[in-house]
């Protein structure tokens, strides 16, 4: 891995607002649904066995269950039919049948329970699989998409989609599809038993369910909009609080608490309307629901009453039925809240399959030049350059640097300055013209040889959860420990470490803010100077640090500079006094070049800018 590389910034940023389990709205819907689920199960062909597999236990263990009822059923009935002989002195209790009928019962559960329990495990590891292997893609694809990808795309969306909607997926697998075909299977197969008990009575429990459904739709529709409302105030209310604390110290600065307070009142009274008339609607189902079902549970026990003084069915068969009504509705309710679920799922695997479906950054060449034994010359030769392609920001963009030169980059805000080093090290390709090392077009490298010729120090810090040590050695990880130490020192930052609680071995906080911004600026500059870069690249690299420090830092960058091509971005132009050659950009072109006497004596745009930082300097 390369020390520029390395350095480059990690996708960061904020993690996504509350939407349910899975960061999305309730019934939020794919763009393109029928495609979506057509690439997703395309995706899933890969373990096709295992999942086909998977869903032959699901339903053979609800079949066994579903029978289950009737068969507790004939036991009922031969328990009835022999305590009547008792009485009318016929005959007496058959309980080897009944215990017969129970064994069998058991057996019958115990085969679904394992059944079911087989699956279960065969699924969570499907899921997991997939899990595994979306986030391995998408892994390896951030590592091919271009760096403009990034600038239009929130790093929050993007860590959205590795988690979120991997996960929104995967919880799917593992619990969803299964349920969605056992519950078809109890449909069918208590529908099977319900007609083969009593036709009549089955009629009569079907009629029962629109009416159910009726209600159920009616309560859906007035409380999703509500639950929609109470994932944004939510969302809203996380939002202000996470703003609010990330900013407290401007808050109270700025006497804002009270105005704060009260934007959170309006944002939490929403989300205390939208909640509780939500949860009200919500609570309302099962209550309704079980009204309707006693409602038909009183029919079916007179109708069941009448048909057994008939002779049509036995006790039994009572017993069986209203257990199967009581199961009835229960799979129909699961296929209700599965199709939203569904829909919730087509919508995160189309955000993952869009992601993986990004335009990549353009293919590597067959055979690459080595980036051993190079000098380390640069060339731009005619650059010309635009983020976007309607706006062009470098126009004609020519210099040589020969190999060792310490060159500075000056100009005024957005004058190209950093867009070069990009260029230079390929994070972009340029629009028209060349860039050049020893001769050979960058685009003649691969990005990863080329690379691991630079070395960079940003005026953005960037250090990671880990010891100050490891922070270190990312610029070359094989490097030993006495390595590391040498480099801190040649940064000046060995003797602060040295003073920490821990020295080398502390660990820096997730933003590392345990250091000061300065301390982190030095611990960034002894990580490039371990990776012993050819080509350096110095973007403010001082711009955090106190005068003294800047002074030993200089010393060290001047030694590190010593026979090695270096680029200086810089806006205190006292820092870039001793270069080879500066180049002064303005609206993406070079318009002065020298060195810092010869640009003065020019008394040009350099002179200007140069004097425009002295002027109180007496």
């Amino acid at each position: 891995m390369s020390a520029a590389s390395r350095n480059e910034h990690r996708p960061r940023g904020p993690m996504p607002g509350p939407g349910g389990p899975h960061g999305m709205m309730p019934g939020e819907k794919a763009k393109n649904f029928k495609d979506t689920i057509s690439k997703l199960l395309k995706y899933l062909g890969r373990f096709r066995i295992a999942i086909f597999t998977s869903l032959l236990l699901a339903i053979a263990s609800t079949v066994f269950l579903v029978v289950g009822p009737k068969i507790s059923g004939q036991a009922t009935t031969e328990l009835a039919n022999g305590i009547m002989a008792q009485l009318t002195g016929t005959g007496s209790i058959d309980f080897d049948a009944i215990g017969k009928i129970l064994i069998s019962l058991a057996g019958l559960y115990l085969l679904s329970t394992a059944l079911s329990g087989l699956q279960g495990w065969l699924m969570s590891g499907i899921a997991t699989k997939v899990s595994y292997s979306m986030r391995k893609e998408i892994s390896e694809k951030i590592n091919r998409l271009p760096l403009s990808y990034f600038d239009r795309v929130q790093s929050g969306d993007v860590l959205s989609r590795i988690t979120n909607d991997v996960d929104t997926v995967t919880q799917t697998l593992s619990q969803s599809l299964s349920q969605m075909v056992t519950s078809f299977t109890q449909i069918i197969g208590i529908l099977v038993m319900m007609i083969s008990i009593s036709v009549p009575m089955t009629i009569l429990a079907l009629f029962i369910l629109p009416i159910s459904m009726l209600i159920v739709g009616q309560i859906v529709k007035r409380s999703q909009p509500l639950f929609q409302k109470q994932q944004k105030y939510l969302g809203l209310a996380n939002g202000h609080v996470e703003e609010m604390y990330g900013a407290h110290l401007v808050v109270k600065a700025f006497n804002g608490e009270q105005s704060s307070i009260e934007e959170f009142e309006r944002i939490n009274q929403n989300l205390y309307q939208s909640a509780w008339k939500s949860q009200f609607l919500s609570g309302l189902m099962m209550p309704m629901m079980n009204f309707v079902g006693n409602l038909g549970y009183v029919g079916i026990c007179i109708l069941g009453g009448f048909l057994t003084l008939n002779g049509s069915i036995g006790v039994g068969d009572i017993q069986a039925f209203i257990q199967y009504v009581k199961q009835f509705t229960q799979p129909i309710t699961q296929i209700a809240n599965i199709s939203n679920v569904l829909q919730q799922t087509a919508a995160a695997a189309e955000r993952v399959f869009e992601f993986l479906e990004e335009e990549e950054e353009s293919a590597e060449p067959e055979h690459p030049v080595s980036p051993k034994d190079l000098q380390g010359s640069v060339t731009f030769d005619h650059v010309k350059f635009g983020y976007v392609p309607e706006k062009t920001i470098i126009h004609d963009f020519s210099t040589v640097v020969k190999p060792g030169q310490k060159v500075a980059i000056v100009g005024p805000t957005g004058a190209g300055k950093t867009t070069m080093v990009k260029l230079l090290m390929r994070f972009y390709d340029v629009t028209d013209g060349a860039v050049l090392v020893d001769g050979h077009n960058v685009k003649d490298f691969t990005r990863n040889g080329l690379r691991s010729m630079f070395g960079m120090v940003l005026q953005d810090t960037w250090l990671y959860n880990a010891s100050i040590m490891e922070n270190i050695r990312y610029g070359k990880l094989n490097a030993t420990d006495e390595e590391v130490i040498q480099a801190a020192k040649a940064a000046q930052v060995h003797h602060f470490v040295k003073t920490l609680p821990d020295g080398y071995n502390m660990v820096l906080n997730e933003e590392a803010s345990n250091v000061s911004q300065g301390q982190k600026q030095l611990l960034t500059i002894a990580r490039t100077i371990l990776s012993d870069p050819k080509i350096l690249i110095l973007d403010e690299a001082t711009s955090s640090v106190d005068t003294r420090t800047e002074v030993l830092i200089q010393k060290a960058m001047d030694h590190l500079m010593e026979g090695r091509t270096s680029f200086i971005i810089a806006h205190r132009l006292s820092t870039i006094r001793d270069a080879d050659v500066i180049l002064v950009m303005k609206d993406g072109d070079i318009v002065e070049t020298g060195n810092h006497h010869q640009l003065l004596e020019k008394k040009g745009f350099y002179y200007d800018l140069y004097n425009s930082q002295f002027a109180d300097v007496g």
